[in-house]
Formats: structure tokens, sequence, C-alpha cells
């Protein structure tokens, strides 16, 4: 989802910002910071979408893939915010006709950056592998028809997980194996699907910072990183009712969308998952993924309201 900010209130004479946000519901950006209505101009893309609006001053706040904040210059991450995952993240996969080791093509959805840089971190680091890489619409059936394993993110993922896991049997690597017809891909014998965060965590055993809070140091205020703390603590006490929502409108049971928002995914940065991150940027690195290894800059956080004895 974009959230964009248009020019001026004229009557208060402050602008308003530009918001960008990502249109999956499974990755968390429902209950993500919305400030106050009336200050923020909105409209609604993909994440890498949101990245762009940033990158060109659409936005003047965005949700980004973490790996764009080491492509985009003079940028500033907005305190104790992000999306994330400790272990597991069900919404992230890869979905293979072999074993991972034995794939020569991988299919990435384009709309994933971060989990595009994450997918080849992997295949050259745990799974040691070089396949060729392609990009493509998310549309499973038609990434396996020209790849041997795809890349899959967001509400299509979790709804194969779902799926999935009441099929599955371990295999290698961490993978979770079950027929293609079990997951609707009739045409498959036998697939093999990887949580891309956990397999992040079997290589270095830190979370996966997938996507973060960013704007440019001007707009980066205390106060703007206050009213986005306050709104993602909303979001959270509303927890309940947002599981309703996104239940009716993705067709997903209500339970189990509670618990993948409340089990798979962080929306700190505490500093494990700032350890994950610095992981993460150096690998990219490492792989000439990011043009070159920036430090992260933090953006003043706000300073706590005393209260009178």
């Amino acid at each position: 989802m974009l959230y964009s900010i248009s020019a001026r209130d004229d009557r208060e004479q402050t602008p308003h910002l530009r918001r960008a946000v990502s249109q999956h519901r499974a990755t968390g950006s429902r209950i993500h910071p919305r400030p106050a209505a009336g200050q923020y101009d909105l409209s609604f893309t993909v994440p890498s979408q949101c990245a762009e609006a940033l990158r060109t001053g659409a936005a003047d706040v965005a949700i980004i893939p973490a790996i764009e904040y080491q492509r985009i210059p003079n940028l500033v991450i907005l305190p104790d915010l992000s999306i994330a995952s400790k272990e597991r993240v069900r919404s992230l996969l890869i979905v293979s006709k072999l074993p991972i080791r034995e794939a020569r093509s991988i299919a990435l959805d384009a709309s994933s950056r971060s989990t595009q840089a994450l997918t080849k971190i992997l295949c050259d680091a745990r799974w040691l592998i070089s396949p060729e890489f392609s990009e493509s619409a998310p549309e499973l059936s038609q990434m396996l028809a020209t790849a041997d394993a795809a890349m899959l993110i967001g509400d299509p993922a979790l709804r194969l997980a779902l799926a999935a896991e009441q099929h599955v049997t371990p295999g290698r690597d961490g993978a979770l194996v079950c027929t293609g017809a079990q997951i609707g891909l009739p045409q498959i014998p036998t697939v093999h699907i990887y949580d891309v965060v956990h397999e992040w965590w079997q290589l270095t055993e830190r979370p996966a910072v997938l996507a973060v809070w960013a704007a440019r140091p001007e707009i980066a205020t205390p106060e703007l990183a206050a009213e986005f703390s306050a709104s993602l603590a909303y979001g959270l006490a509303h927890l309940p009712e947002i599981c309703a929502d996104a239940s009716r409108e993705l067709d997903l049971p209500e339970k189990e969308l509670s618990l993948y928002l409340r089990t798979n995914i962080d929306y700190s940065l505490d500093s494990e998952n700032l350890r994950g991150l610095n992981e993460y940027f150096a690998h990219a690195a490492r792989l000439n993924l990011v043009p070159q290894l920036n430090p992260i800059s933090i953006a003043t956080a706000p300073i706590p309201n005393k209260r009178s004895a």
C-alpha cells in the first residue's frame, strides 16, 4: 500500500507526508503504523514499488524491502519498527520440483526484492548451488512450468503453506515434502517446500528482517517516529479485529491468521533483529547484490513522556 503525502494543508501550513506500504495482507502490514488520518495521502502498491516511490520522491516515508535500504542513498530507518521473523515465517517459500540442491533454475517473484536477495544468498552460502534466476509474475504453476523451483511470497505463499502443512513429511535440508496434487499442482509428482526464513536461520542463527520503515533524514523526526510507534501499538491491540477482517477478505482461517501474525511475524527492530539485518547486508555485499555496504542509520527515537509525580 502506498501512503503519499500531498503538498500542504492550507489551514495548518504543515506538509502532508506521502507513505508507501506493502499491499500484501500476509506480510503483517495490516497492523503496521498508520498514523492519524488527514496527515497522510494514501495509495497502494507491491513492496518493490514502495521502494521506487521513496527513491523517486513520490513518497516521503515508506515500508521498503530491507535490501533497498542499501540501494537508495540518504535514508534513515525509523526506530524499533520492521517486518521481521525470528525463525520461521510461512509466507516466504521456495517451492521446488526437486530437492533444492539439485535445482538448476529458480523463478523469482518480481514483487519482493528482499526475498530475491535472500534466496540468492541461500543458494550461495547454504545450498551451495548456482542456479539460473529469472523474474516472474507470482503464478506458481506457470513459474514451475519453466523453472525447477519458484520463490513465492505473501498471501499466496501463506495459503500454500496452510494447505501443505496438513500433508507434508520432513525431507532433506529442511524441506517439507508432499505431492503436487495435495497443494493444487497435480502435474508435479513431488513438491519440496522450503521456508526462506527458516533456511536463513539454519545458515546464521539470526532472525530475518524483511522490510523496514525508511525516510529522508529531514522527514524522520522524533515526532514522526512517535506517531508510527503509537499506530503500531494500536494495531497490535486490535489484532482480533484485524484477523477477523483479513479472514473474510482472504478466505483463510481466522485462527491461523492470528497464529501467523502473533508468532511468525515480529514488528520490532530489537538488537537481535538488527544483528540479523547487518549479517544479511554483509552477505548481500559479498555477492555484489548492493552497490556498497553502508552502515545502518537509525532515526532519533521519540523521548518517552515523563509522568509527573
